[in-house]
């Protein structure tokens, strides 16, 4: 990785893509590294279609070796993700008010047994068992936009116990196997930790996670304001708050589960909000919501339960009905819980615009720290390029 390279410009903004590298990515301690780090960045600015290494390089340099010292790069320095994470955060939070920090899961396909933390698993959004690894993402929710900023992957049990496969993806000795409950609090922590801001509200969907009542109590007993996507089978009891709506006009006093509250429509406070349908027209949509109780996520400690709202989209005319929302944040209006809604719905997208333009799924090597620096730079490139542009800059997409 020492071969001087001489790489192609940016046809505007070059000088501020440098400042932003050097920004993210001066703690590396080669010149090289630092070099490498912006033809990767460039690469993935400027190359159309398959984000392969091999091609990110093809349209940044014209030396033959800049492929296998970009791979280099990527796969096997051995270079500390953190520091860049942390500074993006820091980047974005200096340009804009972040309004909640996001959290959305992929799975990203992969041919073969190789790719560390592969295994089969039912994918709800291709309706079927696939080969794949899990990874979860915390976002930056902004105004009209969200930014990814850090990163985890599902290492499987088989993995964290076979150590010929750790060695050979490289995998640390502290990185064990976690549910995904556990990756996602272990998100929210990391970005806690980090922030210079005051901590937004955390959103995620868990409706698919086992879990979920526990985590919901942990966030709540570390003192985190969050709105969440549970479970239908979640249990959860009718509750009021103190001078409050009667409960008696809850559905029913004993324990039910929340997709029943969300769905009867027989609850303490319904709601209708215009929103926008998949054609772009404006619609009404009926919402109810609820004061509840979870009996499995005690967030206010032995004896005594948090009280939450929990609501949803009453669909009469369809069975099973529409997400499932539970939120500790049960003064706040509907229209802001809404829009909080709406926001989480905008991060999945740039999921895919993230895939699209950006090569999310298009990490060709096996090693779990490769894993991790693709993303880094993978998330750089899409702040850069689409999130906080400063005014006048020209060229800003929203996501």
């Amino acid at each position: 990785m020492t071969t001087r390279t001489r790489t192609r410009a940016l046809a505007a903004g070059d000088t501020a893509l440098a400042d932003f590298t050097e920004r993210l990515f001066g703690h590396l301690p080669r010149a090289d590294q630092r070099r490498w780090a912006r033809v990767y960045l460039q690469g993935l600015l400027t190359t159309p279609g398959k984000k392969s290494v091999r091609r990110l390089a093809a349209s940044v340099t014209d030396s033959p070796t800049a492929s296998q010292s970009l791979q280099q790069f990527i796969n096997a320095s051995p270079w500390d993700w953190n520091p860049a994470r942390t500074e993006l955060l820091r980047w974005v939070e200096e340009r804009h008010p972040v309004r909640a920090w996001t959290i959305g899961q992929v799975c990203f396909p992969k041919r073969g047994e190789h790719s560390v933390g592969v295994h089969r698993r039912f994918d709800p959004v291709a309706g079927r068992i696939v080969n794949c690894q899990l990874g979860f993402c915390l976002f930056l929710s902004l105004d009209g936009m969200s930014v990814p900023v850090d990163w985890r992957l599902a290492l499987p049990e088989a993995w964290a116990a076979d150590p010929v496969l750790r060695r050979r993806a490289r995998v640390s000795p502290e990185v064990v196997h976690q549910a995904p409950e556990a990756l996602v609090l272990e998100l929210v922590d990391s970005i806690a930790a980090r922030t210079s801001s005051a901590r937004p509200p955390v959103v995620a969907d868990l409706s698919r996670l086992a879990g979920a009542a526990a985590l919901i109590g942990v966030l709540g007993r570390r003192g985190h304001d969050f709105l969440v996507s549970v479970p239908p089978a979640l249990p959860v009891r009718a509750a009021a708050l103190a001078h409050g709506p009667d409960p008696a006009r809850a559905p029913g006093r004993g324990e039910t589960t929340a997709g029943d509250f969300a769905r009867l429509g027989n609850t303490s406070h319904p709601y209708a909000t215009p929103l926008t349908g998949p054609d772009a027209r404006a619609r009404r949509q009926r919402i109810h919501s609820a004061l509840v109780r979870v009996p499995d996520g005690d967030a206010a400690g032995r004896g005594a339960q948090q009280i939450y709202r929990l609501f949803g989209e009453r669909r009469p005319d369809r069975r099973g009905g529409g997400p499932v929302w539970l939120t500790n944040m049960n003064r706040h209006r509907m229209e802001d819980l809404l829009h909080l809604v709406r926001g989480a719905a905008r991060s999945t997208a740039v999921l895919g615009s993230l895939a699209d333009e950006f090569g999310l799924l298009d990490f060709e090597g096996r090693s779990f720290p490769g894993w991790h620096h693709h993303m880094t730079l993978m998330s750089a490139a899409y702040a850069y390029a689409y999130a906080v542009r400063e005014p006048g800059q020209g060229g800003q997409r929203s996501a």
